[in-house]
C-alpha cells in the first residue's frame, strides 16, 4: 500500500535598501527555504545548495543544516538555482528549483525605504508517494508535521534519528528575525485558488467555443426536396 506524504516548502527572498557608498552593495538580501508553517525542514532535507550569479565570490553556496538560508549584498536581480538534497531514507535524487531574486518593488515610482523589505515568496508542495517506514516514524514524532491516518494494523518502527540531528541548533523559523514579513500559507487557501483557476479556465473555454462558432458561421441550409427530385 502506498502512503502519501507531503512537504510544504516556501522559496523566499527578501531585500532591504542598504545605505552604502558602493553601488554594487546597494541592497542586502536573504534567500532561504522554509516550511510553510515554519517547521524544522531538517527532518526531510539534508542540505541545500544555492547557485548564485557568477559575479559573486564562491557562487555555489552549500548550507548543511537548517535554517537553510544565506544573505548577501548586491544591486542586481537574477535567478537563483536551489537544489534540495534529502535524507537517504527519503529520496536519493536531488530536487532542482529556481527562484527569482527581486530587489525592487513593483511600483518603482515611490521612494525606496530601509524599513519595509521587498518580499517575494513562492509555495511548493513535494509529494512522497511511497515513503519508507523509518521516514514516516520520524515525521510522525515531529510536532509540526501532519501525517495522514495510518491503515489498520500498520505499525511504525521506533524512529531512527538522523545523524548529528541532536547536535544541530533549533532549525525551525518560528522565531526568525524576519518572521514578521512571512506570508501565511494553508492548504485551504491553495484549494480555493485552484478552484478559482479552474473556473477561469472553464469560462475561457466556453468563450473560445462561442468565438469559433461565430467564425464558422451558421450551418448550411439543407436543399428543400421538390417533386422532380429522384432518389
Amino acid at each position: 500500500m502506498a502512503l502519501l506524504q507531503r512537504s510544504h516548502l516556501v522559496l523566499k527572498s527578501e531585500s532591504l535598501v542598504k545605505r552604502a557608498t558602493k553601488r554594487s552593495q546597494s541592497h542586502k538580501w536573504t534567500v532561504y527555504v522554509r516550511g510553510a508553517t515554519n517547521e524544522d525542514l531538517g527532518v526531510v532535507i539534508k542540505r541545500v545548495v544555492f547557485q548564485l550569479h557568477p559575479s559573486f565570490n564562491n557562487p555555489t553556496r552549500v548550507v548543511e543544516s537548517p535554517p537553510f538560508e544565506l544573505s548577501e549584498c548586491g544591486w542586481g536581480e537574477f535567478e537563483i538555482g536551489i537544489s534540495l538534497f534529502f535524507h537517504n531514507d527519503i529520496c536519493d535524487k536531488q530536487l532542482d528549483l529556481f527562484h527569482h531574486l527581486k530587489l525592487y518593488p513593483e511600483d518603482e515610482s515611490g521612494p525606496q525605504t530601509t524599513k519595509k523589505p521587498v518580499v517575494v515568496e513562492s509555495y511548493n508542495e513535494i509529494v512522497y508517494p511511497d515513503p519508507s517506514e523509518n521516514f514516516l516514524a520520524r515525521v510522525q514524532n515531529h510536532p509540526a508535521v501532519i501525517v495522514p491516518r495510518m491503515p489498520a494494523g500498520f505499525n511504525l518502527p521506533y524512529p531512527v534519528s538522523i545523524e548529528s540531528v541532536n547536535e544541530r541548533e533549533k532549525g525551525d523559523t518560528k522565531d526568525h528575525p524576519l518572521s514578521q514579513w512571512f506570508m501565511n500559507f494553508s492548504e485551504a487557501d491553495e484549494l480555493l485558488k485552484l478552484a478559482a483557476a479552474r473556473q477561469q479556465v472553464q469560462a475561457h473555454i466556453v468563450k473560445l467555443r462561442r468565438q469559433l462558432s461565430v467564425m464558422d458561421g451558421p450551418p448550411p441550409l439543407l436543399k428543400q426536396p421538390t417533386g422532380y427530385d429522384y432518389t
